[in-house]
């Protein structure tokens, strides 16, 4: 969208060099498609200089200089049942696949308001509706849930849904059903103040011949996807697109994308960003075995977006889909708006690319010279002209979520339907068609039930009990908890399906692990081993390389030193293990462990966890304690470090900028109601510090106590892991489940009740195995792989604290130096001229 004048447009002679191509557009030319296609292969440095200047004219000239956006979001997966065949494609299900996942056909209501309710209350404004194209006109199965429900469409429960979002929660819709006719589009603009649909590429070879990435899906005709564009434009819907990189498109291709996409916006001033997407291959598609896009052709095709579009548009990338180093590159490139991140739920679209932690988004982004800002669905120039482009009746909600300059307020939405005032009422969906109230008779003519119980004082079943945690974990008391934790039979089906639809649309499908080795610094001897267990600094250095040959990329140390050992040991090990093993991730040291260097050394609380961050410790294990309650830790564990003294030292550690993990054992003298209160403090601990990455519920060795006698031992497991993921969802992300203490067959079934994650692989290594903790239950990757498999779920290697796990950087890789004056490296062939 072009929002002030621009300089006369000088056009450069025909066969002009690119030094005089690029001057002629910071001149104020509009590149045609010939000259796009030029630019895509002219050096990257000359591309980024005149990129970057032209993004800081714009956000400059839109009073808003140095500064890059990103909306925080829900991801709502609505359906996805798809009539589409796109080869790239993992997000799209099967009823068959379906069936065997036991996940519906759609969301419902209740589903879709669980999830957007946990991201209310994280400060989401944005709910992003994600679904596949008109999945009705191929699946009957789709068709006859419509039916069932009283919709005639997809289309029409996406309003449904969007309208129900915004009066229960006061979030913003961005609608993104893919293709749509002029009254559809018109049906939506009353419920979603933007919507989208990437172009992807004019590539009408893509789309006809047989064998191509978009061959069999009717919706990605590239005519019919620009037709929607432009009726997007003169319906004045703000409207999000773009190109995917990689997809086997020509530079040609892109050029008339680019170009296309600038035309259209040209007649109307509707696009309000456009996506440049880079193309990254996922398993189990017909294009898992091909290369990702080329990132020297990603950088060119992100900068010349920014010189065919000009000052004024803003550029976004996707940061999930680029190393975390790669996004100084793309900012250089000249992006200004990032997307939306979610603070909560997985990139369905890509499972296997995690969102990066907005705080660490921002603290990139400043690296580069600018500061990150919060945006809404709508950018903010369309906000603040909402007479013009957004519909009446979304007018306060969108006053009610914005600042004076269009951008977004420092607020928690609130929902606009007076009678939003509990789960109870939610439950019974949004606003009629006629924009009254939809009442509890009308949403039972549409098939969903609107029947919690607890206000009549009826019992309202563990069914209903999961569901109304799903949605707001804060609405059950003790009581409504321990009733969950000892559901039995169909009641605990009930309850694991309620805690698995609440990790599928919050954290997502994969499976992960990490690839890590343990290292028991209780038997560190610096004078030399003398028996089994014992290690001294050569040996930790040797245990480390050969960890990292074997593709660890984590090092997890704990237990307290014996005390004949110096406590500098605690630092001197991680040092070691940074030297002998550049780059890997040091997972160290429990609060126990903590706190005795910090008494013993002299050091202090803080001042240990400031050497422990100097000598290289990266993140730090939350164990040492079995249930934060005294009378369980004097019956259980006397010698554990005291409550009050572990949470002491594990939120100092998270103050000190350290990610943790968090425990609980179960299975022994400990009260339904005792494990509760563990829960809600590790809530209360996550609201102040953020500090934990995952939460492990682990059953005690020899403590198989059941809460419910007669109850097996796997069922124990289901209740404790299915009540774990509800009560902390939307709190701590991940919930991982102990295999080396259930074994890897309740591991499968654990990761139906709520699981999301492995663990780590626990290598023996090949040097001194018997100095880690738990040698001899190694966990190939594999053997994980398999068991994802078996679930129908992607496979996914992390990291320690949840990023994606890669190749660590190569010193001798090609750089390019940008107008700034800094190197980066390609992680491809380098730069080409």
């Amino acid at each position: 969208m072009s929002t002030g004048s621009v300089a006369p447009r000088v056009a450069p002679a025909r066969g002009a060099s690119i030094d005089d191509l690029l001057a002629a557009i910071s001149a104020g030319h509009r590149p045609d498609v010939d000259e796009t296609e030029v630019l895509l292969a002219a050096p990257l440095p000359a591309l980024f200089r005149v990129a970057s200047a032209l993004r800081d004219e714009g956000l400059d000239r839109a009073g808003r200089p140095r500064v890059i956006t990103y909306s925080r979001k829900v991801f709502v997966p609505l359906t996805t049942l798809c009539r589409d065949r796109c080869h790239y494609c993992i997000f799209v299900d099967t009823p068959g696949q379906l069936a065997l996942l036991r996940k519906p056909a759609y969301m419902s209501p209740d589903q879709v308001l669980a999830v957007v309710r946990q991201g209310q209350a994280l400060g989401c404004k944005e709910a992003l509706l994600t679904l596949g194209d008109r999945p009705e006109e191929r699946w009957p199965e789709a068709r006859a849930w419509l039916d069932e429900h009283g919709f005639a469409s997809t289309i029409d429960y996406v309003a449904h849904v969007a309208r129900l979002i915004t009066a229960e929660t006061g979030m913003l819709v961005h609608a993104n059903p893919g293709v749509m006719h002029p009254d559809e589009l018109a049906a939506l603009r009353p419920v979603s103040p933007s919507m989208g649909m990437m172009l992807e590429t004019t590539s009408r070879r893509l789309y006809e011949e047989p064998g191509q990435v978009h061959f069999g899906s009717p919706d990605k005709d590239p005519a019919l996807r620009l037709k929607v564009i432009d009726d997007a434009g003169v319906a004045g819907i703000p409207f999000t697109t773009g190109i995917l990189v990689g997809i086997g498109e020509t530079v040609r291709d892109r050029a008339e994308s680019l170009v296309a996409l600038r035309e259209i916006d040209d007649r109307h001033g509707h696009v309000q960003e456009v996506i440049v997407q880079n193309f990254r291959a996922k398993p189990r598609t017909a294009m898992q075995g091909a290369p990702d896009a080329d990132m020297h052709d990603y950088l060119a095709a992100v900068a010349v977006a920014r010189l065919v579009f000009g000052a004024d548009m803003r550029i976004q990338v996707p940061p999930n889909l680029s190393d975390p180093r790669e996004l100084g590159l793309l900012i250089e490139a000249g992006i200004d708006d990032w997307g939306g991140v979610s603070p909560l739920t997985a990139d369905h679209v890509n499972p296997e690319r995690p969102w990066p932690q907005i705080d660490d988004l921002a603290a990139q982004t400043a690296t580069r010279g600018f500061v990150l800002r919060e945006r809404l669905t709508a950018h903010h120039e369309y906000v603040v002209d909402a007479t013009r482009w957004i519909d009446p009746g979304l007018h306060e909600p969108v006053r009610a979520l914005a600042d004076a300059t269009g951008l977004a307020a420092d607020v928690i939405p609130r929902g606009t339907n007076p009678r939003a005032t509990s789960t109870d009422d939610a439950s019974t969906g949004g606003d009629s068609a006629e924009g009254g109230p939809l009442s509890a008779e009308a949403s039972s003519r549409r098939g969903f039930s609107s029947a919690h119980g607890g206000a009549s004082g009826r019992d309202p079943g563990v069914k209903r009990l999961a569901e109304r945690a799903a949605s707001r974990a804060s609405d059950l008391d003790d009581d409504d908890w321990v009733r969950l934790l000892r559901a039995e039979g169909a009641e605990l089906d009930e309850l694991t399906a309620a805690a698995d639809d609440a990790r599928r649309y919050t954290v997502g499908e994969p499976v992960t692990l990490v690839q890590n080795r343990n290292l028991t610094s209780t038997g560190f001897r610096r004078g030399g081993r003398t028996g089994s267990g014992e290690f001294d600094l050569e040996d930790a250095a040797e245990i480390a390389a050969d960890a990292a040959a074997l593709g660890a990329t984590e090092i997890c140390i704990q237990g307290s030193l014996v005390p004949a050992e110096d406590p500098g040991a605690y630092l001197d090990l991680v040092r070691t293990v940074k030297r002998a093993a550049p780059g890997i991730h040091v997972h160290a040291y429990r609060p126990a462990d903590v706190r005795d260097l910090a008494e013993r050394g002299g050091l202090g609380l803080d001042g240990a966890l400031t050497a422990m961050r100097e000598a290289g410790v990266d993140t730090v294990p939350g164990t040492g304690v079995k249930i934060l309650d005294e009378r369980v830790r004097a019956l259980v564990a006397p010698l554990d470090l005291e409550i009050d003294r572990w949470i002491e030292g594990i939120t100092a550690a998270h103050r000190s900028g350290f990610r943790s993990t968090s425990v609980l054992f179960y299975g022994h003298v400990e009260t339904a109601g005792e494990r509760i209160a563990h829960l809600r403090r590790l809530r209360e601990i996550q609201a102040e510090t953020g500090g934990f990455a995952e939460f492990v519920p682990i059953p005690l060795p020899g403590g198989d106590v059941a809460l419910v006698e007669g109850r097996s031992p796997v069922d124990e497991h289901r209740a404790m892991v299915a009540v774990s993921r509800l009560a902390l969802s939307g709190s701590i992300s991940h919930v991982q489940i102990p295999w080396t203490r259930v074994g890897r067959e309740t591991a499968a079934v654990l990761l139906r009740s709520g699981g999301d994650d492995l663990g780590g692989t626990l290598y023996d290594g090949r040097v001194l195995p018997d100095t880690g903790i738990e040698q001899g239950r190694e966990l190939p990757v594999s053997v994980a792989e398999r068991v994802a498999r078996s679930l129908m779920r992607p496979f996914r290697l992390r990291t320690t604290d949840y990023r994606v796990a890669v190749a660590l950087p190569d010193p001798s890789a090609p750089y390019i130096e940008t107008s700034g004056g800094t190197r980066f490296s390609l992680p491809s062939d380098g730069p080409r001229t």
